[in-house]
């Protein structure tokens, strides 16, 4: 076999890949966010999930895309273990449309789909038609790679030495191993199978071995998922392995079936697909994966199950709670999972928890400030150490990510992000202002007022309910406390201008020390200008989907 069949083998399956990366990715892009909000929204029930599984992976060609980003979701809280078991199911037959497209053996329009795709995208100046041109330029490369593919097998029938140990290989066992073999290390079953197929079509291969190979290829599909499980949380773990047991449990069921039943599957594939031995293999491996699905799907419980037999629910306890390195980041970074179609809701959440700190560390500073606890002041400093590196560690995390090739409505949100990560960090600077406010009434022995306090109190009331509103409508993309928001800043800014002047006519009748009265102005300021960040924060998203400028008007006073 020599180096002109290894050349043009290699060649084509690198157009293969490339092309079906470059139509799953355009399709990603082009609805990515839509089909991810579908897929979190729509898996109430175990059939309705299986659906949308199917559709979804049907959509964008890659099972593995779909089960990483099911992992993901369960990684960040998004879906429960349960709710992820009916999208993986139907994952694993969505991904046997690729092997039905190539069965029919569109090579020979590949030229049409490069040309319409390349000139689409040159002259036209619609956005929309060039994400469909991107999808359809991707489609012509995937099928030249399959034509090059399959030219250079043409010529594997003339090497004795090829045709002699593919055809000897009987042994179904063996055909499980090399199927689970190829599929890990190309990681896509769709790939494995669409070869398969091809060298069905030139006789290299016998059917019969193909099914098992077939049933290999559903295992080594599982590789993508449990890579991305590793660096997960314990539930994250766990939905790879719901992809993995259901394979297996799927595989050796068929595979019994096999062994007893083979001619009468082959006569039945036969039936159903001609004489054409890439028809068979296609059909074969859409017919396994239903069959799977079929028995299996009435037991999704007990496969949820067995995932905590393997990874026990005894650290869970210490998950939830944080258990954690003081300085790690929880959804995002080099040690929890990366998905492009996730990169966006992981980094919210994690500027969820982030604006969670400031706002704690906040109310720690407030009550720190009253009580002068020394402890309470020190944690307050150490807090506000945690949230610096948040900062920096989320805005690099966003600025890897706007160099990927996220969906484009995650893309419109990255600008608005950056803002929100900026209101947070201040939101904690302010509560560093009032621990440092703290220390000097210790050193200056200031005192407030009882009067002083209720006030500062009652401001500090409404400022955690803006927050709180903001930070739900920020990470849950919720509008039901928006006039609340709207009207509590408007309360806000009236209350400081109030306490304000009021303070002003205690120190005119003596009722307040200097010091203390600045260190009181001072803390009405900040707490006003915490609201006004709440307020940018709930709004980034919102005016960056506007178009508008993602932080208001308010941000200017910080």
């Amino acid at each position: 076999m020599g180096v002109s069949i290894i050349l043009p083998m290699m060649g084509g399956l690198g157009l293969f890949l490339y092309g079906m990366k470059v139509m799953g990715d355009s399709i990603e892009r082009a609805a990515g966010a839509k089909l991810r909000n579908i897929l979190e929204t729509l898996t109430r029930t175990r059939v309705q999930g299986m659906f949308i599984g199917l559709i979804f992976t049907a959509v964008i060609q890659s099972s593995s895309a779909c089960t990483v980003m099911i992992v993901s979701f369960v990684n960040s809280g998004l879906m429960t273990l349960y709710q992820a078991a009916g999208p993986v199911l139907g994952a694993n037959i969505g991904t046997t449309v690729t092997s039905q497209l190539v069965s029919f053996n569109l090579s020979k329009a590949a030229p049409v789909f490069l040309l319409g795709g390349a000139l689409c995208t040159m002259f036209s100046k619609n956005a929309m038609v060039k994400k469909i041109a991107e999808i359809v330029t991707g489609f012509g490369v995937l099928f030249l790679g399959l034509s090059q593919m399959s030219s250079a097998m043409s010529s594997l029938k003339d090497v004795k030495a090829v045709t002699d140990i593919l055809m000897s290989l009987q042994n179904p066992v063996l055909g499980i191993v090399v199927g689970a073999v190829l599929t890990s290390l190309i990681q896509s079953s769709s790939v494995t199978v669409s070869i398969l197929l091809l060298m069905a079509n030139q006789d290299l291969i016998g059917l019969d071995i193909c099914m098992y190979i077939i049933l290999g290829c559903n295992i080594g599909a599982c590789m993508p998922a449990l890579l991305a499980g590793l660096a997960g949380t314990r539930d994250a773990k766990r939905a790879s392995l719901i992809h993995l047991i259901f394979n297996i449990i799927g595989t050796i069921i068929v595979f019994f079936i096999l062994l007893f039943a083979e001619p009468v599957i082959l006569s039945f594939l036969h039936t159903i697909s001609g004489d054409n031995p890439g028809r068979i293999i296609a059909n074969a491996h859409t017919t396994f994966k239903i069959f799977q699905v079929i028995v299996l799907l009435p037991f999704t419980k007990q496969i949820v199950d067995m995932t905590y037999m393997i990874v026990p629910r005894s650290g869970d306890a210490k998950e939830k709670v944080g258990y954690r390195t003081q300085y790690e980041l929880q959804y995002i970074g080099s040690n929890v999972i990366f998905s492009p179609a996730t990169a966006v809701v992981d980094a919210i959440k994690e500027l969820d928890r982030m604006a969670n700190l400031a706002s704690e560390n906040l109310n720690r500073a407030m009550n720190a400030l009253i009580t002068l606890d020394e402890e309470e002041i020190a944690k307050v400093y150490e807090v506000e150490k945690n949230i610096d590196f948040l900062n920096h560690s989320i805005t690099n995390y966003l600025v890897k990510i706007n160099q990927v090739n996220l969906p484009v409505d995650d893309l419109r949100q990255i600008g608005a992000l950056f803002h929100v990560v900026n209101d947070i960090e201040r939101i904690g600077d302010h509560a560093e202002n009032v621990a440092d406010m703290a220390r000097e009434r210790i050193e200056k022995n200031a005192s407030f007022t009882l009067v002083a306090q209720k006030e500062m109190g009652e401001l500090l009331d409404m400022v955690n309910m803006i927050v709180h509103y903001s930070i739900e409508m920020f990470s849950k993309d919720d509008d039901k406390h928006m006039k609340d928001i709207i009207t509590l800043e408007d309360r806000i800014d009236r209350k400081e201008r109030e306490l304000q002047n009021a303070h002003v006519a205690r120190l005119e009748r003596n009722e307040c020390t200097p010091e203390a009265g600045m260190i009181y102005s001072d803390i009405i300021s900040g707490l006003e200008r915490v609201a006004d960040h709440a307020t940018n924060i709930a709004f980034a998203i919102k005016d960056s989907e506007r178009e508008n400028t993602p932080v208001r008007q308010a941000s200017a006073k910080a």
